[in-house]
C-alpha cells in the first residue's frame, strides 16, 4: 500500500484515533502511552504525517518528508511494543531533523542552494543512535542557509512561520525544528547551535531548548559552519523531553530527573552585556520568572564578568573565520544563489589572519578558565534568552540597518555559552517569546537538566 493510500485511509478513521491531542503531548507522554498499549505506534505516525501534509506552512516547514521510512519504523517500533521488546522510553515517537543531518537517500543541503542535489548514502551518526532508539524519523526542516543566522530568515529556501506572530521570523537557524514542534507537526525536532541556534528558536516559539558542550555530541555526518562550536541538540516541549532526546543522541545513560528541586539551589544572575538593551517583554518575562524561581526556593545572586565583555569581541575573528574558512571556495564559486546578508558575514571572515584566529583562541582558553573559577560556586548562571521579540520579515528584507541590528542582537545572549564552552538550556517563561536561560558547566548536562527540571516546575 503506498503511503498516500496509507494517509487516506487513517483520514477516513481518524476518530478512532484521537489525533489532536497526541499532537501537542511531549515525546514523554507519547513514549508512555506507547508503553502502557494505549497509543499504536503506526496510528501516531500516521496523525502526525496527516498533520503535516494538511498543514498550510508544510512547505515552509518540511524541506522532506520521509512518509516511507516513517511509517517502516513505525511498524517495527509497533511490533516491540506488542512483543514486550521496546528500546528505551522514545521507542515508536516521531521527531523532525534539521536539514544538516545527513539522511540516506534524502537531499541534504543544509538551507543553502549551494549544496542544492546533495544527497548523502549513509545516516549520520546522531540519526544512527536515535533510529537505534526506536525514534521514527518524519522528515528534514528548513533553515537559516549553512546555519548562520539567529533569525530564522531564508528567502533562498524557506522562511517557517512563528508560531506566536505570524509576519515575524522564528528564530534560527533551526527555524524549521521549533516550527515542526511548535505547530504540532513533530514530537520533537533535533537542531544545532553554534552561537544560539536551538535556544534562539526555542525561546521565541515557547519551547525548551538544550545547547549541548562542544564534542559531547557527535558531529559525524552533521554539515558543518564552524565545527569547534557546532553543537547538537533538542528543541523540545518539557525538560524531561530533552534530557530523554539527549541519551537517545548520544546512546548514553539518561539523566536522572527524580527529586529536583530549587531549594537551595545557587544561581547567578549575569549582569555584564547581557542586560544591556534588553527590551520590555523579554525583561519583564526575564523579571517574572527569577521571582518565580527565588520562591521556589532558589538562592538568585547578581553576577558582574568582566571575562564576558573580553570575550565578545572575539566573535567575529572566531565565527566567521572558521566560517569562512570552511566554505569559501564552496561560496565563491557560485555567490550569487546566497542571500546578500548572510553572503557578506561570510566574507567578512576573510578579514582575519591565520596569527588573529590564534591568538584569538589562547585569550579566549584563558578566559573560559577565568569564567569557571568565578562560578564554582553557583549551580547555573541565569539571563534573559534572547534580548528582543521575533523581528518582522518585511522590515528584515527592505531595512538593512534593521536586518543587521536585530540578527546580532538576536544571538547575543546565546553566544555567551558557545564561547564560554557551556551547556546551556531556554525555558519558556509564560511570557510569549520570552525565554530564560540556564548555563551549566561544560560537560555538565546531567546536573544543568535537574536545575532546569525544578525551575520549570516553578515557571509553570
Amino acid at each position: 500500500m503506498r503511503c498516500t493510500d496509507v494517509i487516506v485511509k487513517f483520514e477516513e478513521n481518524q476518530e478512532a484515533f484521537g489525533m489532536q491531542e497526541w499532537l501537542n503531548m511531549s515525546a514523554m507522554d507519547l513514549g508512555r502511552g506507547l508503553g502502557s498499549g494505549q497509543i499504536d505506534a503506526v496510528a501516531l505516525t500516521q496523525t502526525f504525517l496527516k498533520a503535516i501534509e494538511a498543514h498550510p506552512h508544510r512547505d515552509l516547514i518540511y524541506s522532506v518528508v520521509t512518509s516511507e521510512r516513517a511509517l517502516a519504523e513505525a511498524s517495527a517500533a509497533q511490533t516491540r511494543a506488542q512483543n514486550g521488546q521496546r528500546l528505551g522510553p522514545l521507542d515508536g515517537v516521531p521527531i523532525s531533523w534539521k536539514d544538516l543531518f545527513d539522511s540516506a537517500g534524502d537531499e541534504t543541503k543544509s538551507g543553502s542552494n549551494l549544496l542544492e542535489g546533495r544527497v548523502p548514502h549513509g545516516d549520520c551518526e546522531v540519526l544512527r543512535n536515535a533510529t537505534a532508539a526506536g525514534l521514527v524519523c518524519l522528515g528534514k526542516t528548513h533553515m537559516s542557509e549553512l546555519a548562520f543566522s539567529g533569525l530564522g530568515l531564508n528567502p533562498k529556501t524557506a522562511t517557517p512561520p512563528c508560531v506566536n506572530d505570524s509576519g515575524a521570523v522564528p528564530g534560527g537557524s533551526s527555524s524549521g525544528a521549533a516550527a515542526s514542534v511548535a505547530f504540532g507537526l513533530a514530537a520533537c525536532g533535533i537542531g544545532s547551535d553554534t552561537g544560539g541556534s536551538v535556544r534562539i528558536p526555542s525561546a521565541w516559539n515557547d519551547l525548551v531548548g538544550l545547547k549541548t558542550t562542544s564534542e559531547r555530541v557527535s558531529l559525524d555526518g552533521v554539515v558543518p559552519l564552524a565545527a569547534r562550536f557546532d553543537t547538537v541538540g533538542p528543541l523540545c516541549r518539557t525538560v524531561e523531553d530533552a534530557a530523554a532526546m539527549l541519551s537517545a543522541l548520544e546512546g548514553g545513560p539518561e539523566a536522572d530527573l527524580t527529586g529536583a528541586s530549587l531549594q537551595g539551589v545557587r544561581l547567578a544572575a549575569l549582569q555584564t552585556v547581557v542586560m544591556d538593551d534588553v527590551r520590555d517583554a523579554p525583561l519583564a518575562g526575564y523579571r517574572s520568572a527569577v521571582e518565580r524561581l527565588q520562591a521556589a526556593g532558589a538562592i538568585v545572586e547578581k553576577l558582574e564578568a568582566p571575562e564576558v565583555a573580553d570575550a565578545m569581541p572575539l566573535s567575529p575573528i572566531l565565527f566567521t573565520a572558521e566560517a569562512y574558512g570552511t566554505w569559501s571556495m564552496v561560496i565563491e564559486a557560485n555567490p550569487e544563489k546566497m542571500f546578500a546578508p548572510i553572503l557578506e558575514r561570510f566574507r567578512s571572515g576573510a578579514d582575519f589572519a591565520a596569527s588573529d584566529y590564534v591568538a584569538a583562541w589562547h585569550m579566549l582558553d584563558g578566559l573560559r578558565d577565568e569564567w569557571s573559577a568565578h562560578v564554582a560556586g553557583y549551580d547555573a548562571v541565569v539571563m534573559p534568552t534572547a534580548p528582543t521579540l521575533p523581528p518582522n520579515v518585511e522590515r528584515l528584507l527592505t531595512d538593512e540597518d534593521y536586518y543587521t541590528t536585530e540578527n546580532l542582537l538576536a544571538l547575543r545572549n546565546t553566544r555567551v555559552a558557545n564561547l564560554l564552552g557551556l551547556s546551556a538550556v531556554s525555558l519558556p517563561t509564560g511570557v510569549p517569546s520570552c525565554g530564560i536561560m540556564l548555563c551549566g558547566s561544560a560537560f555538565g548536562e546531567e546536573k544543568l537538566l535537574r536545575v532546569a527540571r525544578a525551575a520549570e516546575e516553578a515557571l509553570s
